[in-house]
C-alpha cells in the first residue's frame, strides 16, 4: 500500500467514526429540540453557540488547523439548526391580536418555524397554552413608553405557566396608507391609542384627525379596506406589506428608544444553562405584618441577589391587598438561592418563582 492509498484508508476509517458519531450527535438535536419546543425557547441560541466554538477551539493546538475547525464546527451547528427547524415546524404559538400586530411580529421573529395562532385577549391565549391547545404563547409583559401591561402580570401572579425567555422588541411606527398615496393627501390616521400618543406630536404638526383602533394591525386592515388615500394608519413595515399598503413615511413616533418586552409562557419551566448569567422573576405577597415587605426584600440583597425590577399590583379579590413582581440577577437554584427562597419565605404568604432565563434578547428584524 502506497502513501496515497494509506492516508485515504485513514480517510475511510475517519469517515465512519464521523458518521457514526454524527447520528449520535443528531440523536442528542433531536432531544434538545423536544425540550426547547416543550419549554417555548427557541432554536437559536447564539450565546451558547458561541460559548461551544470557543471551548472546542481549545482541542486543537495546531494554530493553522484550528480555523479550518471552527469552520467545521460551524457548519456543524448550522445543520443541527436547520434539523431542529424541521422537527419543531407546525409548533403552535399562541398571542394576542391578528396577523400584522406587534405581538404576531415578536412570535414570528422567535420562532420562525411555528404556527402562529390569533387570540381575542392576554388570557385566552394564556389559557391555550394551558389546556395543550398550543405549545407555548407569547405575551407582552411590558412598554418602556406605557409601562407594565397589568392583565399578563395578573395572570402571571394566578397562572400556572412559566417565563422561559424575554425578548426585547423595538417599536416602529411607520404611517402607511393606499398605494399612491401622498403625506400631503392624508387627513385622518388611524391606530392604537398608544400608537397614537406615542406619535402625538407628529399627529399635531400635521394637523391630522385620530381615529381609534383595537390595535395597530387592525387599523391597517381597516385602511386597506377602505382604500380612501386621505386615510392613513399608523403601524409597522411588516403590517404595511401585509395588508398591500404603502409606507408614506417613516418613523414618527416621538421616542427612539420605544420597546416592548414579551415573554415565552409554557407549561413547564426550562433547566439553566449555568455556563452563563441567569435571571429570575419572583412573585409574592407579604405577611400582615409590620416590615414584613422591606425584610422580604432586603433577604434577597442579603444573599448577594441584584434586583432590577419591583412592581406592585392590586390583587382582583382582596381589596386594598397587593402582590409583588421582582425580577433579579442570579439562579434562584444554586445553594445561594435556595437560601435566599427559604428565607424569603418566612415573609411571604405566597410566594412563586414564575420563571427565568439566561438572557434578555434583543429581537432583530427578519431580512
Amino acid at each position: 500500500m502506497n502513501k496515497l492509498e494509506e492516508a485515504r484508508s485513514i480517510i475511510n476509517e475517519a469517515d465512519s467514526k464521523i458518521a457514526e458519531l454524527f447520528c449520535e450527535r443528531m440523536q442528542a438535536v433531536r432531544d434538545i429540540a423536544q425540550y426547547k419546543l416543550e419549554h417555548g425557547l427557541p432554536i437559536l441560541d447564539q450565546g451558547r453557540e458561541e460559548a461551544v466554538i470557543a471551548r472546542n477551539s481549545e482541542l486543537i493546538k495546531d494554530d493553522t488547523l484550528k480555523q479550518y475547525y471552527m469552520t467545521f464546527i460551524k457548519n456543524t451547528m448550522a445543520v443541527s439548526r436547520a434539523y431542529q427547524h424541521m422537527l419543531c415546524e407546525g409548533a403552535q404559538i399562541a398571542y394576542c391580536g391578528v396577523e400584522g400586530a406587534f405581538a404576531n411580529i415578536a412570535a414570528k421573529r422567535i420562532f420562525p418555524d411555528g404556527k402562529h395562532i390569533p387570540y381575542r385577549s392576554f388570557s385566552s391565549a394564556y389559557r391555550a397554552v394551558c389546556d395543550d391547545e398550543c405549545d407555548c404563547a407569547v405575551l407582552p409583559i411590558e412598554n418602556s413608553y406605557a409601562g407594565e401591561v397589568g392583565q399578563v402580570m395578573d395572570l402571571m401572579f394566578s397562572g400556572e405557566l412559566y417565563v422561559n425567555g424575554v425578548y426585547d422588541l423595538h417599536i416602529t411606527h411607520n404611517l402607511i396608507g393606499a398605494c399612491g398615496a401622498k403625506l400631503s393627501d392624508i387627513k385622518t390616521v388611524i391606530s392604537h391609542p398608544q400608537a397614537l400618543e406615542q406619535c402625538e406630536p407628529y399627529i399635531r404638526r400635521h394637523g391630522f384627525t385620530v381615529i381609534q383602533a383595537t390595535n395597530t394591525a387592525v387599523a391597517a386592515q381597516t385602511a386597506a379596506q377602505k382604500n380612501d388615500s386621505s386615510l392613513a394608519a399608523i403601524a409597522s413595515a411588516e403590517t404595511a406589506s401585509l395588508y398591500g399598503l404603502e409606507i408614506i413615511d417613516h418613523d414618527i413616533n416621538e421616542s427612539n428608544t420605544n420597546t416592548t418586552r414579551f415573554a415565552v409562557f409554557s407549561r413547564t419551566q426550562a433547566e439553566h444553562q449555568r455556563e452563563r448569567q441567569n435571571n429570575f422573576l419572583l412573585m409574592f405577597t407579604v405577611n400582615n405584618k409590620a416590615g414584613a415587605l422591606a425584610k422580604a426584600i432586603s433577604v434577597i440583597g442579603e444573599h448577594k441577589f441584584n434586583m432590577k425590577v419591583l412592581r406592585s399590583r392590586p390583587m382582583k379579590d382582596l381589596a386594598w391587598q397587593y402582590y409583588f413582581y421582582i425580577e433579579a440577577e442570579g439562579d434562584e437554584q444554586s445553594e445561594e438561592g435556595k437560601k435566599m427562597l427559604k428565607n424569603l419565605s418566612k415573609y411571604c404568604d405566597k410566594l412563586k418563582v414564575v420563571g427565568s432565563f439566561s438572557a434578555e434578547t434583543v429581537l432583530k428584524e427578519t431580512k
